[in-house]
């Protein structure tokens, strides 16, 4: 009797663990955990100092919750982006005006990164469909290019945000790097990142986006000061902080300059 009823209260007792709560059985729905995201920077601060020349910045992060299976796979994918500060931007399109070329048409776009280096996995067509990435937004292809005031035609306006990001990619201040990121184990994985020698100092952010099955399911952000340091900060702060004295100070150089040149070169 007495091993019949320790047997009774075993099956009980794993029947009752096994059992889903009254939630699932009304649902019928099987509970989910969703997978996480956590990043972090090799620093935090990247001095610009008078030979600066650019600088690669490591992000270093870990899925959590991963499914084992999705990981095997290859389902999941990492897009990591270095966005700097934002401000209104003006493109300016030049044509022949009787044998001069001058400035004809201009667009201003409101609120735009200065700045922008991409890394992914893989190629972003290949991780979500375009028109996807334009609603997030994610990639220079797609970032969001809106004109201040009004534009009636639409061709012109794709030229001119064809033509911004075509200045942008010349000159270095955005950057893409289609394999810039890749997973040292089945869940950490490290983003590479690059810095132009000419990036705008201020507050950038990092952004690091997981996608599942092409669909994003997590974003973490964390901030990224470029700072001026030395002579650089020091002229930066006189003409933002004493605009006349600095001007003035600008002039004398010149004039002292001039001078000391003819001197120099003067014939007898």
């Amino acid at each position: 009797m007495t091993r019949f009823l320790s047997a009774a209260l075993t099956l009980f007792a794993a029947l009752a663990f096994a059992a889903p709560a009254p939630a699932q059985l009304l649902t019928g729905e099987t509970p989910t955990i969703r997978e996480g995201l956590e990043i972090g920077t090799s620093t935090s601060e990247i001095a610009i100092t008078s030979d600066f020349r650019g600088a690669d910045l490591t992000i270093f992060g870990a899925l959590t919750n991963a499914d084992e299976l999705f990981l095997a796979i290859g389902q999941y994918d990492v897009v990591v982006t270095l966005e700097g500060p934002r401000d209104f931007a003006t493109v300016r399109r030049k044509e022949r005006v009787f044998g001069i070329w001058m400035n004809t048409r201009s667009m201003t776009f409101e609120q735009v990164p200065e700045s922008y280096s991409i890394a992914s996995t893989r190629h972003l067509d290949d991780i979500q469909r375009a028109s996807a990435l334009n609603s997030i937004p994610v990639g220079i292809d797609h970032l969001t290019l809106s004109p201040t005031g009004f534009v009636g035609n639409a061709s012109l306006l794709a030229d001119f945000r064809e033509a911004y990001r075509r200045l942008k990619l010349t000159n270095g201040l955005y950057q893409r790097d289609t394999t810039g990121v890749r997973f040292v184990s089945p869940s950490l994985f490290r983003a590479t990142v690059r810095l132009p020698a000419n990036v705008p100092d201020g507050i950038h952010m990092v952004h690091a986006y997981l996608f599942k099955s092409g669909e994003m399911i997590m974003q973490k952000d964390l901030p990224l000061r470029v700072v001026k340091t030395g002579l650089e900060q020091a002229i930066t702060d006189a003409a933002h902080e004493k605009p006349i004295a600095y001007g003035l100070f600008c002039v004398l150089i010149a004039v002292l300059t001039g001078w000391g040149a003819s001197v120099i070169f003067r014939k007898e």
